[in-house]
């Protein structure tokens, strides 16, 4: 949470965006969100507005944190393998 507090103002996240995603996920996931955003910064215009997404999806009960991380690491996944190809 501490490293959460001090990455998220780099990352452009305001406090109100945050606080809603601690509101939505908990603190703990909340962080974990956090630092996936700069894994998926080649396709995130906006952190905060990303986060704001996902935290409206959660609230709906559309998205969960363990489908987010699934499909990180999918994406993850596929980029080394079109890497090994190369």
């Amino acid at each position: 949470m501490a490293t959460a507090a001090l990455v998220r103002p780099w990352l452009g996240i305001s406090t109100s965006a945050w606080e809603e995603a601690i509101e939505a996920f908990g603190p703990e996931d909340a962080a974990v969100v956090l630092a996936a955003i700069p894994q998926r910064s080649s396709l995130i215009n906006s952190a905060g507005g990303y986060l704001r997404t996902l935290t409206k999806k959660v609230r709906a009960g559309a998205v969960s944190l363990g489908q987010m991380l699934m499909a990180l690491i999918r994406a993850n996944l596929q980029k080394g393998s079109q890497k090994m190809r190369a």
